[in-house]
């Protein structure tokens, strides 16, 4: 009788499986939320704390942004007052980020590396914990994790690097051209490129970001370094559609739960007149908070889903080489 072939499980079916077997495993999250938040926390009210120390240094220690020259109509509705006078607003909005520019960039010069220092540390320390965890076989290799989590961020920078020179270019062919000719800015022209180019280079992103997060479990799995890791990420043959497929899923994932945040958090408005804003300040908090643990669930299920497509691979892989 012959045998009858086994159809491929394609990687958003096996996603699903995942996202309920994490769903019932808590801790996984919860540890992720834990790392995340022991970095978060402090590295947010440091940089409140220094923010407001360069805009108390503006105002005269008033914190005041009038003082800054942005007037109530321009603070009380933005986006009224861009419509209204998009130039006017831009222009208002342009000094004041002069005015302070030069002290945010004596800030940077030291806390942005310090921060990035401390994430590479933590992330590689955490991700190790929430891996194991999933998998108690796995090997711990917290260095090699810190040096590929560098390679990322250097990867992630260029990427952000690309998307501002295109926001800048588009600046120049839909605004700054037309205004050096006499014309109307063509704002229209200025979103639509905006909003191509962001979607392109998330797509973009999407298909080639799942090597820098396959390169540390592969570390942990085989034990091996950084250099190994990498290549050994780029030649998984049949694995890699289901990977880039799993974490363009995960874009869509992380959209979404941007755009749900978003409708929650207008949701109290309508009842604004008989709402206060204590109330609506803590609506905001539990909207923003529910928002990162479900991102973080998200991120869980994504590395899990790796290594269930991992041992899978592993195991067609090992038939065929006895064979």
């Amino acid at each position: 009788m012959a045998e009858i072939q086994k159809a491929p499980v394609r990687g958003t079916q096996s996603f699903v499986h995942t996202l309920s077997s994490c769903w019932y495993r808590p801790s996984m999250t919860a540890l992720e939320v834990a790392w995340r938040w022991i970095y978060g926390v402090p590295a947010l009210w440091m940089l409140f704390t220094e923010l407001r120390k360069v805009l108390a240094a503006h105002t005269d220690g008033t914190l005041e942004l009038a003082r800054l020259g942005l007037d109530s109509a321009l603070l009380n509705d933005p986006v009224g007052a861009l419509t209204a006078d998009p130039m006017g607003a831009v222009n208002k909005l342009t000094s004041a980020i002069n005015a302070v520019l030069p002290d945010l960039r004596h800030l940077a010069l030291w806390l942005v590396p310090l921060l990035l220092v401390v994430w590479v540390v933590a992330s590689s320390l955490g991700r190790t914990v929430v891996l194991r965890r999933a998998d108690a076989a796995l090997r711990s290799r917290p260095l090699t994790l810190m040096v590929l989590q560098v390679i990322r961020l250097v990867a992630l920078c260029a990427s952000f690097w690309v998307w501002w020179s295109l926001i800048e270019w588009a600046s120049q062919i839909a605004v700054t051209a037309p205004i050096a000719l006499g014309e109307e800015p063509n704002l229209v022209l200025y979103c639509a490129i905006v909003i191509v180019s962001t979607l392109g280079l998330f797509v973009l992103w999407g298909v080639v970001s799942w090597v820098f997060s396959i390169a540390p479990l592969l570390a942990m799995l085989r034990g091996s370094g950084v250099g190994k890791s990498l290549a050994d990420a780029v030649r998984l043959g049949p694995l890699k559609s289901k990977l880039v497929e799993v974490n363009l899923v995960m874009g869509i994932v992380k959209i979404a739960l941007i755009v749900l945040a978003m409708v929650f958090s207008a949701t109290p408005l309508p009842f604004e007149s008989v709402t206060s804003a204590g109330f609506l300040a803590w609506w905001w908090a539990g909207v923003t908070v529910l928002y990162l643990v479900g991102s973080d669930f998200f991120h869980v299920a994504r590395l899990v889903a790796y290594l269930n497509l991992w041992r899978e691979y592993e195991a067609e892989e090992r038939p065929e080489q006895a064979a």
